[in-house]
């Protein structure tokens, strides 16, 4: 969840947070001096740099979010009912406590980074969290591949099963620590990914940096279960002060985001156009953008699964608000010049409106009270169960 706290959306050509993007190479080294004129975007370049971040935000949402509903389906029979293949396709749920507890850990870890940005030197910095995500990002983007891979391999391919089993202790004590099942695909996906990572750490180039920050955001949306819409309203909440705080009531979002070179954000350049895959004037947005709402129009969906009326209603209003949301943002940065915090715009409108939809349909109350089955949730359902069945016998 540290990738998420960067959450402000692409400043234009003449906001602080891109000067210093203008003033780099796609390795993150310092560029040519001062005197240099700064590169102004053309209107063309600028809406394609625009179109392909709205476009690269909208994948992870909707793939992570249909991915959401299927990984509750991928649990298989196990000898204390059924469990998950392995504890990393196992969704980590939100409760309402953790939500309302997040914006304040995630304005520590920002101002944190801040800080250490300030006193230590941003080159050990930066190198340090380059090989923390570089393990990070090839098992989230071999994660990303591996149904797509499943897919497209013939069956006729051999695929040979793998265990790795780490256990503690002998016997009746013995207690495993760690339990991994995967197959020959899976080792295929981990070697692209490994390929794509020394392409990152190397060159740092955008291409790979989107294609990590693709695979985190749309882990995220898939794996981050809200547990029920009121858990999403206090996220959100929280998140939209803290979004607003940190970009327009100091420099500190921007300051962290220009100077922490790690895939928590996707980048693409205005002057792709002229520069071809060497350009380097970037416009970005953070992956707190894309995962925050992310996980909550997935909440719909499942939702909009739980009523088996065979439509998708709640998914396709909220996909389409934060559509409008991301759109209204760019927009009004690109008019007034000046980084804009993106959940003040995405958090209305993905609330809002599936909000007055459910209002209009007369099911406010089922979405309010519809509830995510959680191991924590079942055990407690099976044990009132039990204790009632004691006393009605």
């Amino acid at each position: 969840m540290a990738d998420v706290d960067q959450g402000s959306a692409a400043p234009t050509e003449t906001s602080p947070a891109l000067d210093s993007l203008n003033a780099t190479d796609t390795n993150g080294t310092d560029a040519v001096n001062a005197t240099v004129a700064k590169f102004v975007a053309t209107p063309e370049g600028t809406a394609l740099a625009y179109g392909s971040l709205v476009f690269m935000a909208l994948l992870p949402i909707f793939f992570g979010a249909l991915r959401s509903v299927t990984c509750s389906k991928s649990k298989v029979a196990g000898e204390n009912g059924y469990e998950y293949r392995n504890s990393s396709d196992m969704p980590e749920t939100i409760t309402s406590r953790d939500a309302a507890r997040f914006p304040i850990i995630a304005s520590c870890t920002l101002f944190g980074l801040y800080l250490f940005f300030k006193i230590f030197s941003q080159e050990y910095i930066n190198l340090l969290l380059s090989m923390y995500f570089f393990v990070l990002g090839i098992l989230a983007l071999s994660h990303t591949m591996s149904p797509f891979m499943n897919r497209v391999v013939p069956a006729s391919v051999p695929n040979k099963q793998y265990q790795l089993l780490f256990t503690q202790g002998t016997g009746e004590s013995k207690e495993e620590i760690v339990n991994y099942e995967f197959d020959t695909r899976d080792l295929f996906c981990l070697a692209i990914s490994a390929v794509v990572g020394v392409w990152y750490v190397l060159k740092k180039h955008w291409v790979a940096n989107n294609l990590f920050g693709l695979a985190f955001a749309l882990n995220g949306v898939e794996l981050l279960h809200l547990n029920n819409v009121s858990t999403g309203c206090i996220l959100l909440g929280g998140l939209f002060v803290y979004d607003v705080f940190w970009v327009f009531g100091t420099n500190v979002m921007v300051t962290v985001a220009k100077s922490f070179e790690a895939p928590i954000k996707l980048v693409f350049p205005q002057d792709l156009l002229e520069r071809g895959l060497d350009a380097s004037n970037f416009a970005m947005l953070g992956l707190g953008d894309i995962v925050i709402p992310g996980i909550f129009i997935a909440l719909l969906l499942r939702f909009d699964v739980s009523l088996k009326k065979n439509s998708r209603t709640y998914f396709y209003t909220s996909f389409l608000a934060y559509i409008f949301g991301l759109g209204l943002t760019i927009f009004v940065m690109h008019t007034y010049k000046h980084a804009q915090p993106a959940l003040l715009y995405l958090v209305p409108a993905c609330v809002g409106f599936p909000v007055v939809v459910a209002l209009l349909k007369g099911e406010l109350t089922d979405m309010f009270r519809y509830e995510e089955v959680t191991p924590e949730t079942e055990g407690a359902a099976k044990e009132e169960s039990t204790e009632t069945e004691k006393k009605d016998q």
